[in-house]
Parts: structure tokens; sequence; C-alpha cells
């Protein structure tokens, strides 16, 4: 039987969501309290990839076992896994149902503060300088609708295409100090929502104009955009499915 399980974490500390030869990651953690409970091994396909220190509010991850699931599996869950990750949400789906291939659509916040903050460093880029929100909300615009993403991807990723469907594309300030980059598309390239942002800070910082970000995209080149920024301030905060996998 395959299950989805719906869950969120806290991705400092943490090499990442995927196992890795060289580093806990959020993926090591959750099958270690699978195989636990179920005492059987039990392999987890996620939705997609975050890179260390990047979070979720919610991630999903389907698996397959050979028994129905105890009672209280989701609790009994909670209770072993550290309490940067916790599980929010298990269900049964069609035996079919891929959790990266069926998603038809993801969005990540990127959340950014001008002020020090003891209580949000972990969880906010902190970015000194006033940047101008019009420009790069204008800049934004460029990456509505479905188009090769290549310049904000990261080199030598193996990847069929990079081609992508972004939907929503926006900077919205929540307060003087605090503000948001709210993107959703199709898909997500490796790096893709780090590198935007660190490229619309460009034009934020006056140093590229938003037809300079066009030309960004138009080039297909890693090598144009701007650096990637930093990881604390990005997390995944939903997927969507199609109501037709779930049983």
């Amino acid at each position: 039987m395959r299950y989805f399980v719906t869950f969120a974490y806290d991705g400092t500390g943490y090499h990442g969501s995927q196992t890795q030869p060289n580093g806990n990651t959020i993926q090591a953690e959750m099958e270690t309290a699978f195989a636990t409970i179920l005492r059987e091994s039990v392999a987890l396909t996620f939705a997609g990839r975050t890179d260390a220190g990047v979070h979720a509010q919610k991630m999903v991850a389907h698996f397959d076992i050979s028994k129905s699931l105890p009672g209280n599996f989701a609790a009994r869950l909670n209770n072993l896994l550290p309490p940067s990750i916790a599980i929010t949400d298990i269900r049964h789906v069609a035996d079919d149902a891929h959790a990266r291939f069926d998603a038809t659509e993801r969005t990540y916040w990127y959340r950014i503060s001008t002020r020090k903050d003891p209580y949000t460093y972990l969880y906010r880029a902190r970015v000194a300088q006033h940047l101008d929100y019009e420009a790069m909300n204008h800049a934004a615009e460029y990456m509505l609708g479905k188009q090769d993403f290549a310049s904000f991807c990261r080199t030598h990723t193996d990847v069929k295409t990079t081609i992508c469907d972004v939907r929503e594309a926006k900077w919205v300030q929540e307060s003087e100090t605090e503000a948001c980059f709210v993107i959703t598309a199709d898909r997500f390239l490796r790096n893709m929502v780090r590198a935007v942002v660190g490229t619309l800070f460009e034009v934020g910082r006056g140093r590229m104009t938003p037809a300079g970000f066009r030309e960004v995209i138009a080039a297909h080149d890693r090598c144009r955009a701007g650096h990637s920024a930093p990881a604390e301030g990005l997390a995944l905060v939903e997927i969507k499915y199609p109501n037709t996998i779930y049983l």
C-alpha cells in the first residue's frame, strides 16, 4: 500500500532534505523513525529536494509498506522525531501516486529582514541595504509564464529540461523591516529560488534594471545571474496534488 506523508521541518543543522553519505538529513531521521515503529525498512520519496539550511512548512513524501499502518502512527512518529521535524498528515493514495511527479504546483517563500533579530535570524535572511521593491516586482513580472530558466539553475545538474511554468512571483512588504518573496510554479530547478532572489537583490539595489533582469532570463546562462541568496530565508510552504490520487 502506498501513503503520502506530509511534514514540516526546520532545516537548520541538516545537510539538506534527502539522504547523503556525509551528513545528517531530514530523510535519514524520518526513515529511522519509520523503521523503528514499523519494524521494516521504509524508503521515502520526497516531492523535491531542499538544500542545507532551507526549511519547509509543507513537504510531502510517499512510501510503500506491506501491511496496514498501526494506530496513532503519526503521533508515534512525532514522539520519536526530533523537535525540528513534525508529521502533519498521512493519507492512503493510489498505488501509482508519486509525491514528486504528481505535484501540480509548488510555492516557496523567501523572507528577509533589514533588522538584526536574534529570534528570527534562522528563518529570515538579513539584508542591510534598502531595497526598491517596486523595481524588483517589475523585474519579477518577467518570470511569469512557461519559459526556460537555465540562468537560475545550478550548473552540472542532471535535468531533462530547464523549462518551468511560473504562475506567481512577487515581493510582499510585511512591515517596515520585513518582506517576503512569493513564487509559485509547476516545478523548480536546483537552487532556482535562491538564484532568482539573489538576482532580484541586484535590481533592488539599483545595480541592475528590470530590463536587465529580463535579459538574464533570456541568456540561459547561470553566469549572467546574481549570487544565490542565503539558505535560511527560504521555505517550501505549499505543494498541490490532484484530488483523484487520494483513496
